[in-house]
């Protein structure tokens, strides 16, 4: 999937989390969960990586599950 930006693909990230906790308890009208659930969905997944463009170099960069993580904690406490 393409996003316009890291911030973007991170919300959805969160986004598909939450999506996945509302569906495993329907009952629940007002989700909350931590940063720690989060990851340990993220880790829970096959397989996690991100391919950001460099417009410096012109080329994708690749990164792992843990540069993934680190921005979603920058950006999940800011929230």
């Amino acid at each position: 999937m393409d996003y316009e930006s890291i911030s973007q693909a991170t919300n959805i990230i969160c986004d598909l989390y939450e999506r996945n906790l509302k569906e495993l308890n329907p009952a629940i009208r007002e989700i909350t969960y931590s940063i720690s659930d989060l990851y340990n969905f993220i880790d829970g997944l096959a397989d996690m990586s991100a391919l950001v463009y460099d417009h410096s170099i012109q080329a994708y960069l690749s990164y792992e599950r843990q540069w993934i993580t680190e921005i979603i904690e920058i950006i999940y406490l800011k929230r």
